[in-house]
């Protein structure tokens, strides 16, 4: 289990949740375009609730997302208007 100082380090962004909980995330540049986000939640003793990969497209918009903990869905493509 991390530490509140560990995720802090991992993730530089991070806002407070009702509860006591936080929201932790980071982002990545993609490989060829676009950035992905990964996401942990975690609760007021800092257990993590829930960790999420997002993929965005160039212009910011979310296009697939990976949840891998607590269980691994794999990737689900998000249905966009064009």
């Amino acid at each position: 289990m991390a530490t509140r100082s560990q995720n802090e380090h991992d993730f530089p962004n991070w806002e407070e949740l009702s509860g006591g909980g936080r929201r932790y995330w980071v982002d990545r540049p993609g490989r060829m375009r676009g950035f992905a986000r990964y996401v942990k939640v975690v609760d007021a003793d800092e257990v993590t609730i829930s960790i999420v990969q997002e993929i965005y497209d160039v212009q910011g918009r979310l296009i697939e997302r990976h949840q891998k903990y607590p269980v691994d869905t794999g990737h689900q493509v998000i249905e966009t208007e064009e």
